[in-house]
């Protein structure tokens, strides 16, 4: 018996020098993220807001099947609507167009897709991506009676950003992330290290969320421009209205569309020949994202001529 208490008071001494013999208390379990930064451009546009999509990103990799690339394109559309600058597609929507028009609705669509899916919703921009690369380590260390324990998830996500009026690609970045779960016990006794699916989460926004900021800015910078929808005795109908962020009051140039132009080395539309034909002003709203303007100067527009922002150009 007094062997048996020598060799407690010895461990208890032990625990003095390591823990302070404190009780055996469980090391909680804490999430850390890291996140690789890359040069961000900050967008200062406050004007109107474009339609972009988000569609499913292609996980190219062994692991997670097609959760990783649904959770990925996921975190992007939540970080492109905290910036309030975007009228966010219904991923439905695309995918529905992109099924009757037999288009594959993964993040691997060519150019020339994009733009006819696009046009089909009014999108200014599609925006792709896919996960290159994804993994999921163990490390830690054992120190007599204390352990401890993390698993690391890391991740790298790649997108493009696509200009739905002329097919190119006017964006593409990187993004590496690592989110790191730490866990620990005394005594036998806390947490044990298993594997938590929010650590792909956490991986995959660390990722993304650095780049974020840059497709705000890469969208917005190309001029702000809506479109004719219809004309109506003295009346002019527009296709962006309330939710577009399109005030009463604006000032907007009319300019007829001509000949699309298109390059002979690639097949895509470079741009379409313009005639300027008048001004007109944004008198009020109709429906959810619709705006009726009348003539300030010039000749009536048609249907399908573009409206662009006075104080652009």
């Amino acid at each position: 018996m007094k062997k048996l208490s020598k060799v407690i008071i010895a461990g208890c001494s032990l625990g003095f020098l390591i823990s302070g013999c404190a009780p055996s208390v469980a090391v909680k379990k804490t999430h850390t993220i890291t996140v690789k930064e890359t040069e961000k451009v900050e967008s200062k546009y406050t004007g109107p807001k474009r339609r972009v999509a988000i569609i499913d990103f292609e996980n190219k990799t062994a692991y997670g099947q097609r959760r990783l690339g649904t959770a990925a394109s996921d975190i992007l559309i939540t970080e492109l609507g905290k910036s309030g600058k975007f009228i966010l597609v219904e991923r439905g929507k695309i995918k529905k167009i992109l099924e009757e028009q037999n288009f594959q609705s993964s993040g691997h669509i060519d150019p020339n897709t994009i733009v006819k899916a696009g046009k089909l919703l009014g999108l200014n921009a599609i925006v792709t991506g896919s996960i290159s690369q994804f993994g999921v380590k163990k490390g830690g260390s054992d120190y007599l009676i204390i352990q401890s324990k993390q698993i690391i998830a890391q991740a790298t996500v790649d997108i493009r950003v696509v200009d739905v009026e002329t097919g190119r690609i006017i964006y593409t970045d990187s993004g590496k992330g690592m989110a790191r779960q730490k866990t620990g016990q005394f005594l036998g006794m806390g947490t044990k290290a298993k594997y938590d699916e929010t650590l792909e989460g956490d991986a995959l926004r660390s990722a993304i969320v650095k780049f974020t900021e840059n497709i705000i800015y890469q969208v917005n910078k190309k001029p702000w421009s809506c479109r004719v929808a219809e004309v109506m005795n003295q009346d002019i109908y527009l296709d962006a209205g309330r939710e577009s962020g399109l005030e009463i009051g604006t000032s907007l140039k009319l300019f007829h569309l001509g000949k699309e132009i298109i390059s002979p080395v690639t097949g895509l539309v470079i741009g379409r020949t313009q005639k300027e034909i008048g001004v007109i002003r944004v008198e009020s709203y109709i429906g959810e994202d619709g705006a009726v303007a009348k003539m300030v100067k010039g000749t009536l527009p048609s249907r399908g001529d573009l409206c662009k922002l006075i104080d652009r150009y």
